[in-house]
Protein backbone atom coordinates (compact mmCIF):
# COMPACT_ATOMS: atom_id res chain seq x y z
CA UNK A 1 0.00 0.00 0.00
CA UNK A 2 2.83 2.37 0.89
CA UNK A 3 4.49 1.63 -2.44
CA UNK A 4 1.31 2.48 -4.34
CA UNK A 5 1.04 5.75 -2.39
CA UNK A 6 4.61 6.69 -3.32
CA UNK A 7 3.90 5.97 -6.99
CA UNK A 8 0.76 8.09 -6.94
CA UNK A 9 2.53 10.99 -5.18
CA UNK A 10 5.42 10.78 -7.65
CA UNK A 11 3.03 10.81 -10.62
CA UNK A 12 1.22 13.88 -9.28
CA UNK A 13 4.51 15.75 -8.70
CA UNK A 14 5.69 14.74 -12.17
CA UNK A 15 2.55 16.06 -13.84
CA UNK A 16 2.76 19.28 -11.81
CA UNK A 17 6.39 19.83 -12.83
CA UNK A 18 5.59 19.07 -16.48
CA UNK A 19 2.86 21.72 -16.52
CA UNK A 20 5.05 24.29 -14.70
CA UNK A 21 8.02 23.75 -17.03
CA UNK A 22 5.77 24.10 -20.06
CA UNK A 23 4.33 27.34 -18.67
CA UNK A 24 7.82 28.72 -18.13
CA UNK A 25 8.50 28.49 -21.87
CA UNK A 26 11.12 26.89 -24.07
CA UNK A 27 13.90 29.22 -22.97
CA UNK A 28 13.70 27.63 -19.53
CA UNK A 29 14.79 24.33 -21.07
CA UNK A 30 17.31 25.76 -23.53
CA UNK A 31 19.54 28.76 -22.95
CA UNK A 32 18.84 29.67 -19.34
CA UNK A 33 19.65 32.95 -17.67
CA UNK A 34 21.30 32.72 -14.21
CA UNK A 35 18.04 33.35 -12.33
CA UNK A 36 16.30 30.66 -14.40
CA UNK A 37 18.98 28.13 -13.48
CA UNK A 38 18.48 28.97 -9.80
CA UNK A 39 14.72 28.52 -10.13
CA UNK A 40 15.12 25.20 -11.96
CA UNK A 41 17.39 23.87 -9.21
CA UNK A 42 14.96 25.01 -6.53
CA UNK A 43 12.02 23.35 -8.26
CA UNK A 44 13.94 20.08 -8.56
CA UNK A 45 14.83 20.18 -4.86
CA UNK A 46 11.32 21.07 -3.71
CA UNK A 47 9.79 18.34 -5.86
CA UNK A 48 12.05 15.66 -4.36
CA UNK A 49 11.05 16.33 -0.74
CA UNK A 50 7.40 15.15 -0.87
CA UNK A 51 8.34 12.26 -3.16
CA UNK A 52 11.02 10.98 -0.79
CA UNK A 53 9.16 11.60 2.49
CA UNK A 54 5.56 10.36 2.61
CA UNK A 55 5.04 12.08 5.98
CA UNK A 56 5.16 15.49 4.28
CA UNK A 57 1.76 16.50 2.85
CA UNK A 58 1.79 16.39 -0.95
CA UNK A 59 0.09 19.77 -1.05
CA UNK A 60 3.16 21.39 0.53
CA UNK A 61 5.32 20.34 -2.40
CA UNK A 62 2.80 21.44 -5.01
CA UNK A 63 2.27 24.84 -3.35
CA UNK A 64 6.06 25.35 -3.12
CA UNK A 65 6.54 24.57 -6.81
CA UNK A 66 3.70 26.88 -7.82
CA UNK A 67 5.15 29.64 -5.62
CA UNK A 68 8.49 29.31 -7.39
CA UNK A 69 6.67 29.53 -10.72
CA UNK A 70 4.95 32.77 -9.63
CA UNK A 71 8.33 34.19 -8.58
CA UNK A 72 9.75 33.18 -11.96
CA UNK A 73 6.99 35.08 -13.76
CA UNK A 74 7.58 38.18 -11.61
CA UNK A 75 11.34 38.15 -12.21
CA UNK A 76 10.81 37.52 -15.94
CA UNK A 77 8.44 40.49 -16.13
CA UNK A 78 11.00 42.71 -14.40
CA UNK A 79 13.71 41.36 -16.70
CA UNK A 80 11.65 42.27 -19.78
CA UNK A 81 10.17 45.59 -18.70
CA UNK A 82 12.79 47.33 -16.55
CA UNK A 83 16.00 47.68 -18.55
CA UNK A 84 18.28 48.95 -15.73
CA UNK A 85 17.45 45.83 -13.71
CA UNK A 86 17.85 43.48 -16.67
CA UNK A 87 21.65 43.58 -16.54
CA UNK A 88 21.54 43.14 -12.75
CA UNK A 89 19.31 40.08 -12.97
CA UNK A 90 20.56 38.42 -16.15
CA UNK A 91 24.00 39.96 -16.57
CA UNK A 92 25.50 41.47 -19.72
CA UNK A 93 27.43 40.01 -22.67
CA UNK A 94 31.21 40.19 -22.28
CA UNK A 95 33.30 41.13 -25.33
CA UNK A 96 36.44 39.05 -24.80
CA UNK A 97 38.06 39.57 -28.22
CA UNK A 98 38.14 42.83 -30.20
CA UNK A 99 40.24 44.40 -32.95
CA UNK A 100 43.14 44.76 -30.50
CA UNK A 101 43.07 41.11 -29.49
CA UNK A 102 42.08 39.39 -26.27
CA UNK A 103 40.55 41.48 -23.50
CA UNK A 104 42.15 39.92 -20.43
CA UNK A 105 40.05 42.07 -18.07
CA UNK A 106 36.78 40.72 -19.47
CA UNK A 107 38.07 37.17 -19.24
CA UNK A 108 38.93 37.60 -15.57
CA UNK A 109 35.54 39.19 -14.85
CA UNK A 110 33.96 35.95 -16.06
CA UNK A 111 36.44 33.67 -14.24
CA UNK A 112 37.94 32.54 -17.54
CA UNK A 113 41.45 32.36 -18.92
CA UNK A 114 43.03 32.23 -22.38
CA UNK A 115 42.81 28.43 -22.50
CA UNK A 116 39.05 28.60 -21.91
CA UNK A 117 38.72 31.14 -24.71
CA UNK A 118 40.74 29.06 -27.16
CA UNK A 119 38.66 25.99 -26.30
CA UNK A 120 35.47 27.96 -27.00
CA UNK A 121 36.91 29.14 -30.32
CA UNK A 122 37.81 25.61 -31.38
CA UNK A 123 34.31 24.42 -30.49
CA UNK A 124 32.93 27.19 -32.72
CA UNK A 125 35.23 26.13 -35.59
CA UNK A 126 37.95 28.80 -35.25
CA UNK A 127 41.49 27.62 -34.57
CA UNK A 128 43.59 30.77 -35.07
CA UNK A 129 43.16 33.77 -32.80
CA UNK A 130 43.89 36.15 -35.67
CA UNK A 131 41.02 34.78 -37.79
CA UNK A 132 38.33 36.51 -35.73
CA UNK A 133 37.55 40.20 -35.20
CA UNK A 134 35.21 39.87 -32.24
CA UNK A 135 34.16 37.20 -29.76
CA UNK A 136 31.85 37.39 -26.78
CA UNK A 137 30.20 35.34 -24.09
CA UNK A 138 26.48 35.98 -23.80
CA UNK A 139 24.89 36.53 -20.40
CA UNK A 140 23.63 32.93 -20.46
CA UNK A 141 27.15 31.59 -21.10
CA UNK A 142 26.88 30.82 -24.81
CA UNK A 143 29.80 31.80 -27.03
CA UNK A 144 29.66 33.80 -30.27
CA UNK A 145 32.41 34.93 -32.64
CA UNK A 146 32.59 37.14 -35.74
CA UNK A 147 35.29 35.87 -38.12
CA UNK A 148 37.39 38.02 -40.40
CA UNK A 149 36.80 37.97 -44.15
CA UNK A 150 38.32 34.87 -45.75
CA UNK A 151 39.19 33.58 -42.30
CA UNK A 152 39.68 30.03 -43.65
CA UNK A 153 42.91 31.19 -45.30
CA UNK A 154 44.26 32.30 -41.92
CA UNK A 155 44.01 28.88 -40.28
CA UNK A 156 45.72 26.42 -42.57
CA UNK A 157 47.70 24.82 -39.73
CA UNK A 158 46.79 23.99 -36.14
CA UNK A 159 48.21 26.56 -33.67
CA UNK A 160 49.56 25.43 -30.32
CA UNK A 161 49.66 27.60 -27.22
CA UNK A 162 53.33 28.21 -26.40
CA UNK A 163 52.90 30.83 -23.67
CA UNK A 164 49.75 31.14 -21.60
CA UNK A 165 49.50 34.06 -19.16
CA UNK A 166 53.23 34.48 -18.69
CA UNK A 167 54.22 30.79 -18.57
CA UNK A 168 55.60 28.43 -21.18
CA UNK A 169 53.48 25.36 -21.91
CA UNK A 170 56.03 22.56 -21.53
CA UNK A 171 53.80 19.93 -23.11
CA UNK A 172 53.21 21.96 -26.28
CA UNK A 173 56.90 22.82 -26.50
CA UNK A 174 57.63 19.09 -26.61
CA UNK A 175 55.01 18.62 -29.32
CA UNK A 176 56.65 21.27 -31.50
CA UNK A 177 60.15 19.95 -30.87
CA UNK A 178 61.23 23.50 -29.98
CA UNK A 179 62.30 24.99 -26.69
CA UNK A 180 62.28 28.31 -24.85
CA UNK A 181 65.64 29.31 -26.36
CA UNK A 182 63.96 29.58 -29.77
CA UNK A 183 61.16 31.88 -28.62
CA UNK A 184 63.04 34.06 -26.09
CA UNK A 185 65.05 35.95 -28.78
CA UNK A 186 61.82 36.57 -30.71
CA UNK A 187 60.23 38.09 -27.62
CA UNK A 188 63.26 40.31 -27.00
CA UNK A 189 63.22 41.48 -30.61
CA UNK A 190 59.58 42.53 -30.10
CA UNK A 191 60.54 44.49 -26.98
CA UNK A 192 59.21 41.99 -24.48
CA UNK A 193 61.57 42.05 -21.50
CA UNK A 194 59.99 39.16 -19.60
CA UNK A 195 57.87 36.18 -20.56
CA UNK A 196 55.61 37.09 -17.63
CA UNK A 197 54.36 40.06 -19.65
CA UNK A 198 53.04 37.82 -22.43
CA UNK A 199 49.32 37.15 -22.31
CA UNK A 200 49.45 34.54 -25.06
CA UNK A 201 51.80 33.24 -27.73
CA UNK A 202 50.64 30.62 -30.20
CA UNK A 203 52.61 28.99 -33.01
CA UNK A 204 51.30 27.01 -35.96
CA UNK A 205 53.11 24.46 -38.11
CA UNK A 206 53.87 26.96 -40.86
CA UNK A 207 55.74 29.45 -38.69
CA UNK A 208 52.94 31.89 -37.92
CA UNK A 209 53.06 33.28 -34.39
CA UNK A 210 50.26 35.12 -32.63
CA UNK A 211 51.77 37.29 -29.90
CA UNK A 212 49.86 39.44 -27.47
CA UNK A 213 51.58 41.24 -24.64
CA UNK A 214 49.38 42.21 -21.71
CA UNK A 215 47.58 45.53 -22.28
CA UNK A 216 48.89 45.76 -25.85
CA UNK A 217 47.51 45.02 -29.30
CA UNK A 218 48.35 41.62 -30.71
CA UNK A 219 50.92 41.00 -33.43
CA UNK A 220 51.14 38.29 -36.07
CA UNK A 221 54.72 37.26 -36.85
CA UNK A 222 56.18 34.92 -39.44
CA UNK A 223 59.24 32.90 -38.47
CA UNK A 224 61.23 29.99 -39.85
CA UNK A 225 61.66 26.98 -37.63
CA UNK A 226 65.06 25.24 -37.35
CA UNK A 227 65.70 22.57 -39.99
CA UNK A 228 62.50 23.47 -41.81
CA UNK A 229 60.43 21.92 -39.03
CA UNK A 230 56.64 21.81 -39.54
CA UNK A 231 53.66 20.06 -37.94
Amino acid sequence: MDMVLVIIRTAIIFLTLLVIMRLMGKRQIGEMQPFELVITLLIAELACIPMADASIPLLYGIVSVISIYVLHEIVTLIDLKIKPLKSLISGKPSLVVNKNGIDDYQLKRNNLDVSDLIESLRTAGYFSLDCIDYALYESNGTFSALPRENYEQLQTSLPLVIIDNGKYDKKNLELTGLDESFFDPILKKEGVKSVKKVLVLTADGEGKLYLQVKRRKYKVLQVTYPDGKTW
